[in-house]
């Protein structure tokens, strides 16, 4: 761990918020108006060059049956990376989350490492690069996610912002895959297995383009893990 990194990670908490806040970075998602605050997510890099993203927010909180007065979403998104990456799901590492109330206002940081290497399937088809794949190559990307979507749904997670932007890829020297899942704000665990795949996977089709031979490997991967095939 780098020395710039590892002094922020070693404040203590009266300290901490107000340096991560102070740290210099770029916008990467404006700030905008949503659930009846603001968030937005800046870029920024410690003084040794790790690349890391903070997402600042300010009475941007959802309400369920458990916060009925709201919560805010950093910390749903917090429990949902954590869950994730201990069911083996690749996801940026956590490095800092708090909330704190200010004048009577909701504050909050999370602040995550970069997934360095990756880049989503959305920009990856974009390129055209699927083009160049070998069939092989094709089959086992795919197949890995089918594996990982069956993880979380086995679970009864739902990330419930299935896109292919928020499905990363990094293709590793002998042509090893691995793949990791970005922005789970809204995810979620549901009361069943069936009810959050549904969901995901109906997301999922509506906003990709893949044709057979990816959905066939999606499933057979998904069947490989969950004893069945993905549920519409």
């Amino acid at each position: 761990m780098s020395s710039a990194l590892a002094s922020l990670l070693e404040l203590p908490s009266a300290e901490a918020f107000d340096r991560w806040l102070a740290e210099p970075g770029e916008w990467v998602e404006e700030p905008n108006e949503r659930r009846g605050g603001m968030s937005g997510v800046q870029r920024m890099r410690t003084s040794d060059g790790r690349l890391l993203y903070r997402k600042q927010q300010i009475d941007h909180c959802y309400r369920d049956w458990q916060h009925p007065l709201g919560e805010p979403t950093v910390l749903r998104e917090q429990r949902a990376l954590e869950a994730f990456a201990a069911l083996g799901v690749g996801v940026p590492q956590v490095m800092f989350c708090a909330t704190r109330r200010r004048q009577g206002r909701w504050q909050a940081l999370l602040v995550t490492a970069a997934l360095d290497g990756f880049d989503s399937l959305e920009a990856i088809y974009a390129r055209g690069e699927p083009l160049a794949w070998s069939e092989s190559l094709r089959q086992r990307i795919f197949q890995q996610l089918g594996n990982l979507l069956a993880r979380l749904h086995q679970a009864r997670w739902q990330h419930g912002c299935l896109y292919p932007k928020h499905i990363f890829l990094r293709i590793g020297a002998g042509e090893q895959v691995e793949l990791a899942l970005l922005d789970l704000e809204k995810s979620r665990r549901r009361f069943s297995v069936r009810g959050a795949a549904r969901h995901d996977v109906r997301q999922l089709r509506r906003h990709s383009s893949w044709g057979e031979q990816e959905w066939s490997a999606l499933n057979y991967g998904y069947l490989e893990v969950s004893g069945h095939g993905i549920e519409e």
